[in-house]
C-alpha cells in the first residue's frame, strides 16, 4: 500500500498548467503503475464502498464495465449483485454510429468478443437483438470508468465522448439513471474544467473514499 500512497500524494494533484491530453497521459500512467496486488486491493476496497451506496443497493438494472489499461475493477461486485437479482448490462460500441454506446445484457451465457480497443464486450449478433439491450434511460444506475476526477465529482473521460453522447438525453427532462464514476484514488486532481456537453456524475467512488456532487 505504500506505493499507492506515494503515487497519490506525489502525483494525485498534477500541475493545473497541463493541457487535457497531457493530464490524461499522466493519470493513465499513475493507474498503470500500480502493481497487480495494489490493483486487487484497490478493487476490494472500491467494491466495499460501492455496497454502501443507496444508489447501488436499490438498483435492479445496472450497467458496469470490464476494466482495461489499469482501470479500477468493479467486477468483484458481480457475485453480490447476482445474489440481489440485479440485471446487469455492459456498454457496447454501437455499429455504424459516431461514438455511441448500446447497453447490452451481461450474464453467464453472453457471447463475448474484443472490440477495436481490445475491450471484451457482447458480440454484435447478440447485441443487435433488441431483446438483449436496454435504453440508457431505463437503467437505474451506471458505474462508469474515468481517467480523472476532482472533489466536486467532475469526470475526465478517455476523450472519445462515448458516455457524453450516449447520455446526452440527461440534459432534457424525463427519466434518467444515476451515474457513479469509479477510479483509483491516484486519479484525483485538484479541479477539472467543465464543458457544456459533459454529463454530470452523482458521485465518484475510489478505493479511498466517496466524493459527491
Amino acid at each position: 500500500m505504500e506505493n499507492l500512497q506515494h503515487i497519490t500524494s506525489q502525483q494525485g494533484s498534477p500541475p493545473q498548467t497541463l493541457d487535457k491530453a497531457a493530464l490524461r497521459r499522466l493519470l493513465r500512467r499513475n493507474r498503470q503503475a500500480l502493481s497487480a496486488h495494489e490493483q486487487h486491493l484497490a478493487a476490494q476496497r472500491l467494491c466495499a464502498q460501492l455496497k454502501t451506496l443507496p444508489e447501488i443497493r436499490r438498483a435492479r438494472r445496472l450497467s458496469l464495465y470490464l476494466p482495461v489499461n489499469g482501470e479500477i475493477d468493479p467486477t468483484l461486485l458481480l457475485p453480490w449483485l447476482h445474489k440481489r437479482n440485479v440485471k446487469l448490462y455492459l456498454p457496447v460500441l454501437r455499429p455504424f454510429s459516431d461514438n455511441i454506446l448500446w447497453f447490452v445484457a451481461y450474464h453467464a451465457d453472453t457471447p463475448m468478443v474484443k472490440n477495436r480497443f481490445g475491450i471484451d464486450e457482447p458480440d454484435l449478433r447478440f447485441s443487435a437483438q433488441r431483446r438483449n439491450r436496454l435504453p440508457a434511460w431505463a437503467l437505474d444506475t451506471l458505474i462508469v470508468p474515468l481517467v480523472g476526477f476532482d472533489a466536486k465529482a467532475n469526470r475526465m473521460g478517455m476523450g472519445g465522448g462515448f458516455y457524453d453522447r450516449s447520455l446526452a438525453f440527461m440534459h432534457r427532462s424525463g427519466p434518467t439513471p444515476t451515474l457513479i464514476g469509479v477510479a483509483h484514488a491516484c486519479q484525483q486532481v485538484a479541479s477539472l474544467p467543465i464543458e457544456p456537453w459533459d454529463i454530470p456524475l452523482q458521485a465518484v467512488v475510489s478505493d479511498q473514499g466517496i466524493v459527491r456532487r
